[in-house]
């Protein structure tokens, strides 16, 4: 399969693609950028949104016009209707990381990791959980240096979760966090593993910076299907459309040199890619199941 694009957006560093299916509409960060995007299929329609810091990941709620934001600094909510942002709380305030990936669980409750914030990270973040009261949880999966891959499977026993500079996703049972062990290596000469999605079938379909690609294993571990993005740094993929059998892939800007981006014009656009082999379709994205409080 191969991807084809969608919006030139030019991000610097665009991740966590997210299809709200209430709404038919497509959301993703533009995380140095500091701005929040929505794109609407019925009218080919985008607008933005400007953050107060780095925007990193972010989840749905219960009420489609809020979203719960993972900030680099912390935890909020943001109105999508009046732009009022209330902070819930700080996150690992006293080490120099920032939150990065994050996704809802099956029950509703906001799992993400953090960061080192420098060009070599070393293993200082960690996992958490935000708990539908607002506690705050650290999850025992260890320490990380960019924490990646979050994902759930469809039944919600399974977690999904990656150090991207180890190339190594792993996986253990959600309910208790044991029998935690790899996943799947990457075999291929270059690429780090970024954001993933599940399908129905319990496939992860795992987007690979620096590789050019989307690859989706079975629930063994095996590549069963690859999707060709044309830019070197794709970094999330979403399922959405009617049928949730449309990936919409984010990508990025950073790092590339005055060369690379001449030859990689359409670096930090989104693309998409209809899903044809195995004839998988997407789940509809958990809403964070907390009290929301913005209006």
């Amino acid at each position: 399969m191969k991807a084809d694009l969608l919006i030139d957006s030019q991000c610097a560093l665009g991740e966590g693609a997210t299809w709200c299916a209430e709404t038919g509409r497509f959301y993703w960060t533009d995380i140095e950028g500091e701005r929040l995007w929505r794109y609407d299929p019925r009218d080919a329609g985008t607008v933005s949104f400007a953050m107060p810091e780095r925007l990193a990941c972010f989840a749905l709620c219960a009420d489609a016009d809020v979203l719960l934001l993972g900030l680099a600094s912390r935890l909020a909510f943001f109105s999508l209707k009046t732009g009022a942002i209330e902070t819930i709380m700080p996150v690992e305030a006293d080490l120099p990381t920032r939150i990065n990936d994050g996704k809802c669980d099956r029950q509703g409750r906001f799992v993400f990791g953090t960061k080192h914030d420098v060009a070599k990270a070393e293993k200082i973040g960690g996992f958490y959980r935000l708990n539908g009261d607002l506690s705050l949880e650290r999850l025992p999966l260890g320490e990380c240096a960019i924490s990646n891959s979050i994902a759930f499977s469809p039944d919600g026993s399974r977690m999904y979760f990656c150090d991207s500079p180890e190339r190594k996703i792993r996986v253990c049972d959600y309910d208790s966090f044991a029998n935690q062990r790899v996943f799947v290596e990457l075999s291929d000469a270059s690429g780090e593993p970024d954001g993933s999605a599940v399908d129905s079938d319990g496939g992860l379909w795992n987007a690979q910076w620096g590789g050019s690609r989307v690859v989706r294993y079975d629930a063994d571990g095996r590549e069963t299907a690859r999707i060709e993005v044309p830019t070197a740094q794709p970094s999330c993929v979403a399922f959405g459309g009617e049928l949730l059998g449309t990936a919409y892939i984010t990508s990025a800007r950073v790092g590339l040199d005055a060369g690379a981006l001449r030859d990689d014009p359409h670096a930090g656009a989104v693309f998409v890619a209809t899903i044809a082999t195995p004839p998988a379709r997407g789940i509809a994205e958990p809403v964070f199941r907390g009290h929301d409080r913005a209006h």
